[in-house]
């Protein structure tokens, strides 16, 4: 059956919610999974398709002192990173050495044209008897090809700056000059390998329950280069010097200098060798900036390593202080008490449910996961809710349940059939009229045409109706304010230039009053068919036209979301329904129609339909006669008066409610139970389907 999303809201409330759905693809294997204490949440990770969020350094800056081991080597302290002072890090892996210079110029120079590739700068400051020098690297690569890839781009990029010199493969290959008793000591064995030509680097190295320093000579590829470091090492020095042996774990100690490209400033670089994971931790209650992290601070301790060739880092702290930050990112801290309980308790379960989901990590700290922004989003109403409903978690049958939830359902939540495909028995449409309360506060904006023709959106606070109105009984408005913007969509977007302007005394003719876009009713587009066709591709299972000319919902699910639709006559089959969003070029929700604005249909007395585009001209037969009206800029009216017009190109407008799938706990419909006295089980109980709410 063909229903737009308004019909089929209505048709579900008066009887599909009887539904009965099976299956269990969202709950746990065990409730017991409850009893963790801690979280570990992936800043920067590579699992290829699954989530890459990659970063050759970290930045770390610690509010109270903070220590730096390795965990695989027992644990021992081997660098103290002092209170309020950045300390970079970096793994030890396959790089690129793009040059080497006395000039600070020509060095941040070459950086700063590097910066805006996928070949991310690295900026050392190294030391030799006659002075200082830059090294410039990029990188991290997974692999020594991609390495030797990297430089030949590299090569082409830095081009101005290498004056004769070739970038080079760099790996984590290196020889040992011996161990020594303290970092003076070591150092001047370092500046002897360097006086002499070669890398060379002094390494703080785990020792029994203590620490030692080595110099570490070379930094090759691969066996052969790491043999033509030992042949020339053995010209430089007597000293017969032994292979690194794989996996031993070390501290490089480095100076960095990439952090302000205008200015020198020296900051202490620490790269991880070895096969290890560095781990930093304070005292209870401790917490570190991340600078790459757009610098928010975070509780508990920081994990590095490495994975896939890249480098990672994790945060680990009690899943209590986690929630503190997560609720308070994902909801206003301002909302009522039982709202926040709701979202502490669906948060707590969704984080629970992931175990090792992420490999060196239980979750992520982006909205793939669940928002997780640091110390700054914690407010006192938000620590209190959690506090509140501390170790509640969502249980069916027993079961710990992923909690999904999203910030809008539109008014109905979400089917799974209509997100995944395949049946919940948890999850159900269900009336959320608490939706609509996100735009409450709103203006509301006129949508008008133009003497011109052009059309747009003026907010309604800037504009008066002058009291005239045209034949077909549309109202006329003015403006009251100079330089009024007239938006293409009903929203202020920086982004996005104005369609015109207007003064007082322009005037243009009002087609309808629609609410500002926002999580409950938007309007996006129109998107052209280059946009739609570039859109869907890749995003389709199938073939895609070369170009649309229409398209058309053809199948909704059981709150009205949409489940197939065609383009040309043809199905656009996407692997599950919810991906409909991302394909129609980022519509908040699949709760849609879909408004065609190069044409329109005119239905004749005998009931045939006709199909009429902005280049063509239909005569319209009247009580006074024949009337030709062409389609490019016509005001079309449909029996209830609504109006829209023909562009002179064939785009489509989307026009829906909702913004998320629309699954499980709805935020703003929670808030709008909140505020009409329900409590937070009672809110969750009304989302999720037959679960319990358990203290573990």
């Amino acid at each position: 059956m063909k229903r737009n999303w308004k019909q089929a809201l209505g048709w579900c409330v008066k009887g599909l919610l009887a539904l009965t759905l099976v299956g269990g693809v969202w709950q746990s294997p065990a409730a017991d999974a409850a009893g963790t204490d801690s979280i570990r949440v992936a800043m920067f990770l590579d699992l290829g398709s699954t989530y890459r969020s990659t970063t050759n350094a970290v930045t770390l800056v610690p509010e109270t002192a903070m220590t730096a081991s390795i965990k695989a080597s027992g644990g021992q302290e081997l660098a103290l990173l002092p209170a309020g002072r950045q300390a970079r890090f970096s793994i030890d892996g396959f790089r690129v050495k793009v040059l080497e210079t006395a000039d600070w110029r020509v060095a941040s120079e070459a950086a700063k044209k590097l910066q805006g590739t996928n070949d991310k700068p690295l900026l050392y400051v190294d030391s030799t008897s006659a002075g200082r020098v830059y090294q410039l690297y990029t990188g991290m690569y997974a692999s020594e090809q991609a390495a030797r890839d990297a430089a030949s781009r590299v090569a082409q990029t830095a081009a101005a700056y290498l004056n004769g010199q070739n970038p080079m493969v760099k790996g984590g290959l290196h020889l040992t000059a011996g161990q020594f008793s303290s970092a003076a000591e070591a150092d001047a064995v370092r500046l002897a390998y360097r006086d002499a030509g070669l890398e060379a680097f002094t390494v703080i190295v785990p020792v029994g329950a203590g620490k030692a320093y080595e110099v570490w000579v070379g930094e090759a590829a691969n066996q052969a280069d790491l043999a033509a470091v030992q042949s020339e090492a053995g010209r430089a020095s007597s000293a017969a010097l032994q292979a690194v042996r794989a996996g031993t774990h070390g501290l490089i100690l480095r100076q960095d200098a990439s952090l302000n490209l205008d200015s020198l400033q020296l900051v202490e670089h620490y790269t991880l060798a070895g096969d290890g994971q560095l781990w930093i931790q304070g005292n209870a209650g401790s917490r570190t900036q991340v600078k790459e992290r757009s610098e928010r601070t975070y509780r508990g301790a920081v994990e590095i390593g490495s994975h896939n060739g890249q480098l990672y880092l994790v945060n680990e702290l009690p899943l209590q202080e986690y929630l503190y930050s997560v609720v308070g990112a994902e909801v206003p801290s301002s909302w009522g008490a039982e709202a926040l309980k709701a979202q502490a308790v669906a948060a707590r379960s969704y984080a629970l449910f992931q175990g090792n989901k992420f490999q060196v990590a239980n979750v992520v700290d982006t909205t793939l996961s669940q928002a997780y922004y640091g110390t700054s989003y914690e407010y006192p109403s938000i620590i209190q809710a959690v506090d509140a409903t501390a170790g509640e978690v969502l249980l069916s049958n027993g079961r710990l349940v992923e909690a999904v939830f999203s910030s809008n359902s539109g008014g109905m939540s979400a089917d799974p059939l209509e997100v995944w495909g395949n049946a919940n028995p948890t999850f159900g449409a269900v009336e959320s009229p608490g939706d609509a309360s996100a735009q409450a506060e709103l203006h509301s904006w006129y949508h008008v045409v133009l003497p011109s023709g052009i059309t747009g959106y003026v907010r309604e606070d800037n504009v008066k109706l002058t009291g005239n109105t045209t034949l077909a009984g549309l109202p006329y408005m003015t403006v009251t304010a100079n330089n009024t913007n007239v938006r293409p969509l009903p929203l202020i977007q920086s982004s996005a230039e104005p369609v015109a302007r207007l003064n007082p005394g322009d005037t243009a003719v009002v087609l309808e009053l629609v609410a500002e876009s926002n999580s409950y009713e938007w309007i996006r587009g129109p998107f052209t068919s280059e946009q739609l066709v570039s859109s869907l591709n890749g995003r389709v299972t199938g073939s895609l036209p070369a170009s649309i000319t229409s398209l058309e919902v053809v199948e909704r699910g059981p709150s009205g979301r949409v489940l197939k639709v065609r383009a040309n006559g043809q199905l656009l089959e996407v692997r599950y329904p919810d991906l409909y969003r991302s394909a129609l070029n980022g519509l908040p929700s699949t709760m849609f129609d879909i408004e065609p604005t190069g044409s329109y249909t005119v239905l004749g007395a005998n009931g045939a339909a006709t199909t009429v585009s902005a280049g063509q001209t239909v005569s319209v037969i009247s009580a006074s006669g024949t009337g030709p009206v062409r389609g490019a800029g016509t005001t079309v009216l449909n029996g209830e008066g609504k109006a829209r017009i023909v562009d002179n190109t064939q785009r489509f407008k989307f026009i829906g409610r909702g913004n998320g799938h629309g699954l499980g706990l709805s935020q703003w419909g929670a808030k709008g139970m909140a505020d009409q006295g329900y409590d937070y089980k009672q809110i969750l109980q009304h989302y999720y389907r037959n679960v319990t709410i358990s203290k573990e």
